[in-house]
This record gives C-alpha cells, structure tokens and sequence, in this order.
C-alpha cells in the first residue's frame, strides 16, 4: 500500500510540475503560427484589383434641325423681293419659337430694307443666347448666321460710307467745272486791245531807213 501511494503521490508530483511548462509553452507555439501565417502571405502578393468592365450605350442621334433650316434659306434665295416680303408677312403672324426667329432673321437679311440687317442679327442673338434645352441643336447655328450678320452690316457701312465719298467727290469736281467755266467766261467779256500799237512801232522802223537813203544820195 505504501509503495502504491507513492507511485501516486510521484505522479501527481510530476504531472503538478509539467502543467506550468506547458501554459508557458502555449503563447510561443501561438506567436509561431501568427509568424508562419504572416510569412506565407508575404510570399504570396494579394490579387490585382478587378475593374468593372464598362458596357458600351449607344449614342442617341439628336434630331437634326439645321437641315431643313439650310433648305428653307435655298428656296429664300430663289424667291423676288415681292414673294420675300409675303413670306416675311406671313412669318409676323406665327407663333415666335426659336425657328420662326431664324426664319425671319434670313429672310431679313435678304429683304435688306432700312434696318433689316439690324433686326435680322437681334433675332439671331436672342437664339444663340437663349438658356432653353430646345435650342441646343440651333444655338451654334444661331451664332453663325449673328456673325454673318454683323460681318453683312460691317460691309454694307463701309460700302454706304465709300458711296458718299464718291458723291462728295463728284459735286466737288462739278463745282470746280463751273468755276472754271465762270472764269473762261470772264476772259471772254474782257475788252480786246486796239491794234494801232503794233503799226506805230513798224512805222517807227522804217523812218530809219529811209533817212539812211536820203544821206547816201547827197
């Protein structure tokens, strides 16, 4: 019974001794795992970040409105000045949306009366400069007749102003015609000078002579 006891007492001994090495033993096996875990993943780089792959919309085609517009200014061209101020009448009387103005601004610009081109570019402005999503598809076009416009107006001044030079000119050049005309007729109502001098001075030059025959015959 003895020797029983203290095979048990030496066992309970030993396993009493060898439980602290083995809570000491845990945190480093754990710290052995983190370590190893951390090294594979080092090795191994992480996977390239997926981009999503965009899907290709198809662009909307917007309506085209310069077209007609284009078409309508063609057939302006061919019309008289009588059928452009009955077009321009009957254009007055609609409903003014940004492709009446446009067509009112041409025909404007081919009536070309006192103005016209005046009227003709605020039209054209006031859809280049208007804020409404309608008149997206119009502003650019708006623009490119505006800067005809203005360019018609520069031409049309210069060519008003060239023409009243002209006619400066011309009424100057016709007074300076009468007064030389004035001046001619003045000379023409001078009095005429005698003759009689011109035959005194002849006789004069033969008095000489005939004094020089008298002194060789004595």
């Amino acid at each position: 019974m003895k020797t029983e006891q203290r095979k048990t007492d030496w066992r309970g001994a030993t396993c009493g001794r060898a439980l602290p090495r083995r809570l000491l033993l845990a945190p480093l096996l754990l710290a052995t795992a983190c370590t190893t875990q951390t090294s594979v993943l080092a090795h191994y780089p992480a996977p390239p970040a997926v981009k999503p792959t965009p899907i290709p919309v198809a662009p909307v085609a917007m309506p085209d409105e310069v077209a007609p517009l284009l078409t309508y200014h063609q057939s302006l061209r061919r019309m008289t000045q009588g059928e452009l101020l009955k077009e321009l009448s009957g254009l007055l009387q609609q409903q003014r949306t940004p492709k009446v103005a446009l067509q009112m601004g041409m025909t404007l610009t081919l009536v070309r009366g006192g103005g016209d081109l005046a009227r003709a570019q605020t039209l054209f402005d006031g859809v280049a400069n208007a804020n409404d999503p309608q008149v997206q598809g119009l502003r650019a076009f708006a623009q490119l007749l505006s800067s005809h416009c203005a360019e018609a107006r520069r031409l049309t001044d210069t060519a008003d102003r060239l023409a009243m030079q002209v006619k400066d000119g011309q009424r100057r050049t016709e007074q300076l015609t009468d007064t030389v005309e004035a001046l001619k007729a003045i000379e023409r109502g001078l009095p005429v000078r005698p003759a009689s001098a011109p035959a005194a001075s002849s006789g004069a030059a033969s008095a000489p002579a005939g004094s020089t025959t008298a002194t060789g015959a004595r």
